[in-house]
């Protein structure tokens, strides 16, 4: 049994080292010294009789039968916590992690109205900043996710797109003299870009054949929410997800001087493990959820495919 023990103890300092390429790191996630995990590497390299890492100095690369082991390993170590899981206080309890931008504009108040209704099922948000978002459960502290991409996730990930991502320019309401103003327009404004590679403002310019109106200018920020933030104080214009404004756009903090919201392909996603033992809470959660997007009925407003 002892040998056993002192296995299970080794092939986990392997899966965490092999997380993260370092003996250093491991260690440190451990509360071991780097002699202890390399003494665990050794000794399943001599149980199995292989190599697990190829050492080129001080970078620590898998081996084909060191890269089996760790897919296996990190299937089977989340099985173990989710065993585990199931005995701590809140059995019920969901963590939850989602974009900051999402978090603010919407999330927020969805989760609010969530706990009104169920709260036999409390939900732990961790608002993360995320220039593209991603989630790794088997190495994150989190049941679920909300993020933004393309829906291709791994194949023991469940999924279920909440909302499409619709861009569209916004800007205070008078920030344009212009009653109906003109691409070539733009030329005259302040771009302000959400992310630091205005890949935003790129992919709904592509969209309507402007691609000459240059952006290089403008302020960038790091999260969405900023952008909008500083269109609301009349500093620019920027481009938004048409479905995160939709309660500034109501309330007349924003305006759209262009009716054409463009289809990024993109869309905001909940995912989790298929393995998870809160797939029921996670399940309903997204219902509520899916109760919870704001109707895609603005006025005037015409929706393209990009």
């Amino acid at each position: 049994m002892s040998e056993r023990i002192q296995a299970l103890h080794a092939l986990r300092a392997f899966e965490v080292a092999s997380r993260y390429g370092s003996f250093t790191r491991a260690a440190e996630e451990l509360a071991l010294t780097q002699g202890a995990v390399s003494h665990h590497i050794k000794t399943l390299e001599s149980m199995f009789g292989c190599d697990l890492f190829e050492r080129r100095g001080p970078k620590l690369r898998l081996t084909e039968h060191g890269r089996l082991l760790a897919q296996e390993l990190k299937v089977g170590f989340k099985i173990i916590e989710n065993a585990c899981a199931l005995l701590r206080q809140d059995r019920y309890g969901l963590r939850l992690k989602a974009p900051s931008t999402l978090t603010v504009r919407w999330l927020l108040r969805a989760l609010d109205g969530f706990k009104r209704i169920d709260d036999n099922c409390s939900v732990q948000l961790s608002s993360v900043w995320m220039d593209i978002d991603t989630v790794d459960f088997y190495s994150e502290p989190y049941d679920c996710a909300i993020l933004l991409g393309n829906g291709r996730f791994a194949a023991d990930v469940e999924s279920f797109k909440l909302f499409d991502e619709w861009l569209i320019p916004v800007c205070q309401p008078d920030y344009m003299t212009q009653a109906q103003p003109e691409l070539a327009d733009l030329r005259q404004c302040e771009f302000l870009h959400p992310s630091p590679d205005r890949r935003d403002w790129r992919r709904w310019l592509a969209r309507m054949d402007a691609l000459d109106i240059s952006i290089d200018k403008g302020q960038v920020f790091d999260t969405l929410d900023q952008g909008i933030s500083a269109a609301q104080q009349g500093l620019g214009i920027s481009v938004v997800d048409l479905t995160l404004v939709s309660a500034d756009l109501a309330a007349g903090r924003l305006a759209t001087p262009f009716k054409h919201a463009v289809a990024t392909g993109d869309g905001y996603y909940m995912a989790w493990l298929k393995s998870s033992p809160k797939a029921r809470q996670m399940l309903k959660l997204r219902e509520y959820l899916l109760s919870q997007v704001p109707p895609l009925a603005h006025k005037d407003i015409h929706y393209l495919y990009d």
